[in-house]
């Protein structure tokens, strides 16, 4: 794991929008690159580099945490497909999660998309509880309604 720089920009981008095709419900790419470059005014990535032997891309997985006062936001889990269910998305939630509190955050908030039913469950197990709702951009456009579940965990 290391602190990404803005050069890994490029292949944060295009790990993200591999890992986020299971979101169906979005007529989009899940980032672009310009936004992407505007979360490292805010925050920072942290990532997993593939192994030499991996050819196919240069990231294996990735995190953003952002600093806001005594909690932190924590998003963009991406683990490229091909490493899923490898252990290394806790991974990537530990070392962040570590990183925030040695900087003095308190709490760790998640946001995750009501829709995707498979992820509550995964991050009850690193020990977050939800603690209510937001409403889902209005500047995204999606195929059915949805909206965020808030999760958080003291660190």
């Amino acid at each position: 794991m290391r602190i990404a720089t803005i050069s890994d920009a490029e292949a944060i981008t295009a790990l993200i929008n591999q890992a986020f095709r299971v979101e169906w419900f979005v007529y989009s790419d899940r980032i672009d690159l310009d936004q992407v470059r505007a979360h490292f005014a805010k925050g920072e990535f942290l990532v997993a580099d593939k192994d030499a032997a991996d050819h196919d891309a240069t990231l294996a997985g990735c995190v953003y945490i952002e600093a806001r006062g005594e909690r932190s936001y924590l998003g963009l889990l991406s683990v490229d497909p091909s490493r899923q269910r490898s252990g290394l998305g806790a991974k990537l939630m530990a070392a962040a999660e570590d990183r925030r509190r040695e900087n003095g955050s308190r709490f760790m908030d998640i946001l995750i998309v009501n829709l995707r039913e498979e992820l509550p469950a995964f991050y009850r197990r690193l020990g977050y509880i939800e603690d209510g709702t937001a409403p889902f951009p209005e500047g995204v456009p999606t195929k059915v309604p949805c909206h965020f579940v808030k999760m958080s965990k003291p660190l």
